[in-house]
């Protein structure tokens, strides 16, 4: 793997993270900040492989990790057709 092909799995990293609207993981992350996002942890604890991640599913994961259940993406407004 060349340096550059790193630098292109990082741009496509930040890019998901950014279409997402998850945070980047930063490891000196001050503990007076507010909790992490439910689904940003339960994707970074898919992305290893093998059988023990290909089967945990999300709300198991919330559940072992001892999380509060919540939606991760705000309600979808509906918008009334027909009225300006």
């Amino acid at each position: 793997m060349f340096l550059s092909d790193i630098f292109v799995f990082q741009e496509i990293s930040r890019h998901v993270r950014e279409l997402l609207g998850f945070e980047e993981p930063v490891f000196s992350r001050s503990i007076a900040l507010p909790y992490r996002d439910n689904m940003g942890l339960f994707l970074e604890r898919k992305s290893r492989t093998g059988q023990k991640a290909d089967a945990l599913t999300f709300s198991q994961f919330v559940q072992e990790a001892g999380l509060e259940p919540y939606s991760t993406f705000p309600p979808v407004q509906q918008t009334q057709m027909g009225r300006n």
